[in-house]
């Protein structure tokens, strides 16, 4: 296995000396990164670095633009391989869930430089004779994108793709977890003819190169994933300073199991939204509210699709679930078994430990609304399994927590789809299908704690947080 060398890259040269290790989650004998750690100076130097750079490179075509980030899409497919088996040893998830995932980076880099080729703006009537009245999208100047681990080369594309595709030039802070896999996205992009400056990639602490980018005056805009907590504190400060916030925060969404539906199916829409991705997704399924007549059938076809997601070594065959990321995020997973098991919740399967990282697929039966399980996030494959009366008292416990950023039904009644879409208070509303999962032409983003919901991402409309509309009024008497 080949340990990689990571450093940052500032004003188009990589730098710094590795020091950072990062092992397999899998396999701790397997050392996959060491990487260099940089400190506020360094965040000044890659702001300094994007401020220098961005004017020539807004001044390109957008075509010339989005040329770049297709050639960027085009790399990340040639070397999928290479990179999934990086993204995997790194984080944790199986090799085809890194492959998707490495697969949809570069089909985001295409879609946006297919962007470069759409309006720029919108022409409209003018109540003055012989006045053209149009509008352009003028890029923000420098912004500052700060990823986590859990979609570690996925999230930072859907990011930094509509702020270069509008002329912006960008800092990249990614999670120092998962280094590798920002290194081979920006490595593709440099390789596609991406100028020196435009895209900067910084490693080190989260809190001090966060907060160095967040207060930092050149800085434009911060677009942020992550936990709620940490969401909040970077909208409040760059607020303060007039800078722009797109936040994509946590969540604790549910998935709704009528008594019309199939158990078995139901239970597998649920495990693949629960177990899939280690369940180390903000828009996986970790509650579930049937009403009664399904909700012991259901619960015994969970359970036996949770058997089906025991977790391995994600580079192995025939695994389908992989470790958790860390040890922090093993405990938290734990500790909540222990709280739901205390608030009389009853663990059916997955409370013994697993070796290592491994923690076993965890269904809760008898969760009650008010229990700190079905409210609070776990991030990990856990999933509880609550009652309700009927379809409404089912909505109520859905929209009943401080998050709002997927919901699901699984139901062939179209009047009671219509009604659950109508009142779900979440960004993304999915009938039969996991809550987890997303188109990336579709706008993402949630309600409530998470998100700060004031601009979308991913689709057409993620361009508009990276830009400011200009208001164009042309006399031509």
């Amino acid at each position: 296995m080949t340990t990689r060398q990571i450093r940052h890259l500032v004003a188009g040269t990589w730098t710094g000396e590795p020091a950072t290790e990062r092992r397999n989650p899998a396999d701790p004998g397997d050392l996959v990164s060491v990487t260099a750690a940089g400190d506020a100076g360094l965040v000044d130097d890659a702001v300094a670095a994007a401020t220098a750079a961005q004017p020539a490179w807004a001044a390109l075509p957008g075509p010339a633009r989005g040329r770049v980030l297709t050639g960027g899409g085009e790399l990340l497919s040639a070397r999928l391989d290479e990179v999934a088996r990086d993204l995997t040893r790194e984080e944790g998830k199986t090799l085809a869930e890194a492959r998707g995932e490495v697969q949809r980076a570069a089909d985001v880099l295409r879609f946006f430089g297919g962007e470069g080729w759409r309006s720029a703006g919108d022409i409209y009537p003018s109540s003055v004779p012989a006045t053209l009245t149009y509008t352009r999208k003028e890029p923000l100047g420098v912004v500052a994108a700060i990823t986590p681990w859990n979609f570690p080369i996925a999230i930072p594309a859907w990011k930094i793709a509509p702020a270069l595709v509008a002329g912006n030039a960008v800092v990249l802070k990614p999670a120092g977890l998962t280094t590798v896999s920002t290194w081979h996205l920006a490595r593709a992009l440099v390789d596609a003819g991406l100028p020196s400056g435009v895209l900067n990639l910084v490693h080190g602490s989260g809190a001090l190169l966060g907060d160095a980018l967040v207060g930092h005056r050149d800085v434009a805009a911060v677009t942020f994933t992550g936990s709620t907590a940490v969401g909040l504190s970077i909208q409040a400060r760059a607020a303060a300073r007039r800078a722009r916030v797109q936040t994509e925060m946590g969540g604790k969404n549910a998935l709704v199991v009528l008594d019309d539906a199939d158990p078995a199916v139901a239970a597998r829409i649920a495990a693949a939204g629960g177990f899939a991705l280690t369940g180390q997704a903000c828009t996986a399924t970790s509650r579930v509210v049937c009403t009664p007549k399904i909700a012991e059938a259901f619960t015994a076809a969970l359970v036996e699709e949770a058997g089906r997601f025991a977790p391995g070594d994600g580079l192995a065959d025939g695994v389908l679930m992989g470790p958790v990321v860390s040890e922090s995020q093993l405990a938290t997973g734990r500790s909540y078994l222990e709280i739901a098991e205390e608030d009389g919740g009853e663990v059916l399967t997955g409370r013994d430990p697993g070796d290592g990282l491994f923690q076993p697929p965890a269904v809760v039966a008898g969760v009650r609304p008010g229990h700190r399980i079905a409210r609070e996030e776990v991030f990990g494959p856990v999933v509880s399994v609550l009652t309700a009366t009927d379809l409404d008292e089912a909505i109520d416990i859905v929209n009943g927590v401080d998050y709002g950023l997927t919901a699901g039904l699984v139901s062939n009644d179209l009047r009671a789809v219509h009604r659950f879409v109508e009142r779900a208070q979440a960004g993304v509303v999915k009938i039969n299908r996991p809550t987890s999962g997303l188109d990336l032409n579709v706008p993402f983003g949630g309600v409530k704690d998470s998100s700060t919901n004031t601009y979308r991402e991913q689709g057409a409309a993620a361009v508009d947080f990276f830009t400011w509309i200009k208001s164009v009024y042309l006399g031509h008497d």
